[in-house]
This record gives C-alpha cells, structure tokens and sequence, in this order.
C-alpha cells in the first residue's frame, strides 16, 4: 500500500463496515433501521435521556439530520420525543422498551464486527491503529 492511498482504504473499510453491520441489522429483523440510527440508539443505550443537541454532538450529525433519523425511530417504536417543561425549545429522547429491547442484538452485531475488523491483528496493533487514527482525527 502507498501512503496516498490511505484515505481510500479507510473510505472503503467504512463502507465494507456499514454493508455488514446493515446485513447483520437486516438478520436480525431490524429492517428500516441504518447504521445513523444505530449511533442514535447506541448513544442512548449508553445515556438513557439525551437532548437533540447532545445527540447532534454525540454522533457528529447535524441537528436537521438528527431530527429527521429520530422522526423514523419515534414512527417505528424505538424512540419517544418529549419536550422540557421549563424550556419548550429542548426536545429529550429516550428509548422505549422496544427499543432497550435492542440492546443484545446491538452487543452481539458490535461484537462480530469487531471480530471481523481486528480478525488477524495483534493487540499491539490494534493499539498502534488506534493511536494513528486519534492523531489524524485531530489534526483534521
């Protein structure tokens, strides 16, 4: 591999990741749901109430964006939208049951891909990756 062609490598890793995981979703009868909407449950599995922004800010998408992909979670039942009492203009989210009910699936689809992106690589190296791509994220 030449260095210049890092970037395309890590565009089509991407890519072969977000094929997977939406396969594995698919398996698991999770039609309807993209790899978007699993940042956005998988940040609220990890916070159980989160505002539009800290979602926003959490996946890195902008506020439209995340509106639009949380619209969809609330019509298939993952999600509910709740405004603040004291501040009509914050919007909450939270998962349903429905949508804690995600969370092995969420596990075990994790866990697979994971096994399949580090299949081959020593710790060191998955460490060393790890460290390369903090750098180049920052410096960007």
């Amino acid at each position: 591999m030449r260095t210049r062609d890092a970037i395309s490598y890590i565009s089509k890793i991407r890519e072969k990741v977000n094929r997977l995981i939406e396969a594995e979703m698919t398996g698991n009868g999770l039609e309807g749901i993209v790899t978007s909407h699993g940042d956005i449950i998988y940040a609220l599995l990890n916070q159980q109430k989160m505002t539009m922004a800290e979602i926003a800010h959490s996946i890195g998408r902008d506020k439209s964006t995340v509106t639009t992909l949380i619209d969809k979670l609330v019509k298939l039942g993952y999600v509910v939208k709740e405004r603040d009492t004291t501040d009509t203009r914050v919007v909450y989210v939270t998962l349903t049951d429905r949508g804690t009910e995600l969370k092995p699936i969420f596990e075990a689809i994790s866990n697979k891909v994971l096994g399949t992106f580090y299949d081959g690589i020593s710790e060191n190296e998955r460490q060393e990756l790890a460290r390369i791509l903090d750098k180049i994220y920052h410096n960007l």
